[in-house]
């Protein structure tokens, strides 16, 4: 099915707006989505394609994303893909925005999908420049200006933008989470595994949908759960989800991860799951100069030798030592680096040895794929399967 360019969205993309970063980088281009003024760490990624599941994925809230694609929207927008409930990106950068939607799958153009969820863009800049330009000099702030802000002088606008908050100490959980239990029953056809807590962080549907599959019940619960209110649903297992911000930032998910971790518990997380593991285990994290974000990043699972083409979306990561195993800070047995991401040796994952804990950087789920790495759903379920066995011949 071939959509005809909306006239509202073509006529309007001449309407003029502006990128600004902190540095006092400017870049002119057209306005996109919606109109007005918006702020955030510019950040890029680099997937050629899935920019629906990009828009929609929560670990975005708070940040202007780049497309590094140059060419973006031709398969619109459908009520099949979402991520989540909304559109999370605080902004949003392409160079050459299609002006027709050709997919059958498609319910609305993209620009029509921005308008709706007061999405702020801009279009028509040299998108290469700017992800060279923070390749050097590192993610900064930022602000997109359209509508009547973009004749706002320019060292007004630049004064706006860093007046801005840095992602560095932020908390974004409370943003993004939902803020009652919500229950997906195990599919039909596997053998039920039982209650799975899964503490939204900003998770994302082809997750719980991944988790479902596997034989697990999953209750997705309110970023604020404390350990009594896990310890309720009667869990086998727990999960930490992705999400936006600063690891640092999250005392009281480290907290309660450990409420976890000394319960015995069965534990996976992914991407700010993850650094989140890494912090319960007394390990520290760190702001990445620019990042991972995109769905081709290559990454080494140490214990089969296998190189995975992964999902990524982090600007902060895990200090460990890459080699060897080593004793964790915080009393919880021994742990080794389980995955290592092969552009930059980012620590990409976290297994314990002595407790029934890992967690890995990246998106296994990936719902725009590569799907390299859904074999640690499987995995996960496994190593419950196996501590429920163990509970039970020692009962």
């Amino acid at each position: 099915m071939t959509v005809p360019a909306d006239t509202r969205a073509v006529r309007a993309a001449k309407d003029p707006a502006v990128l600004v970063l902190e540095d006092g980088t400017r870049h002119v281009g057209r306005a996109y989505g919606a109109r007005g003024t918006t702020l955030g760490e510019v950040v890029f990624a680099t997937g050629m394609t899935g920019y629906q599941e990009t828009l929609t994925d929560p670990s975005y809230a708070g940040q202007i994303v780049l497309q590094t694609a140059p060419h973006i929207g031709n398969t619109g927008m459908n009520v099949q893909d979402p991520e989540s409930r909304r559109i999370w990106v605080s902004g949003y950068i392409v160079r050459d925005p299609s002006r027709v939607v050709s997919n059958w799958r498609a319910d609305e153009s993209l620009d029509d999908a921005l308008v709706s969820d007061g999405v702020i863009g801009i279009s028509g800049i040299d998108t290469r420049a700017v992800t060279r330009h923070i390749r050097a000099a590192g993610s900064m702030r930022g602000g997109i200006f359209s509508g009547d802000a973009a004749d706002l002088p320019a060292d007004e606008q630049l004064t706006i933008v860093q007046g801005a908050p840095e992602m560095s100490g932020r908390n974004l959980s409370a943003e993004v989470s939902v803020s009652s239990a919500q229950v997906t029953e195990a599919a039909d056809d596997v053998a039920r595994i039982g209650n799975l807590a899964v503490l939204d962080l900003g998770v994302k549907q082809a997750t719980i949908d991944n988790l479902a599959a596997r034989g697990f019940e999953v209750h997705v619960l309110p970023q604020d759960v404390d350990i009594d209110g896990i310890r309720a649903i009667d869990p086998v297992a727990v999960f930490y989800s992705n999400g936006p911000g600063d690891p640092a930032a999250s005392g009281d998910h480290v907290e309660l991860l450990r409420g976890v971790l000394d319960d015995g518990l069965p534990f996976f997380g992914i991407c700010f799951g993850n650094q989140l593991l890494g912090r319960a285990l007394g390990l520290g994290t760190y702001k990445l100069p620019f990042g991972h974000r995109g769905i081709n990043q290559p990454v080494l699972d140490k214990s089969t030798g296998r190189v995975e083409i992964t999902s990524h979306n982090h600007g902060f990561a895990v200090e460990a030592p890459l080699e060897g195993d080593f004793d964790s800070p915080n009393g919880y047995g021994r742990v080794e680096v389980s995955h290592v991401g092969l552009n930059d040796q980012v620590v990409e994952g976290l297994r314990a040895l002595d407790i029934p804990a890992f967690s890995v950087q990246y998106h296994p789920e990936a719902a725009a794929g590569p799907h390299d790495a859904n074999y640690l759903f499987d995995r996960f379920a496994d190593l419950v399967r196996d501590h429920l066995g163990k509970k039970d011949a020692n009962a």
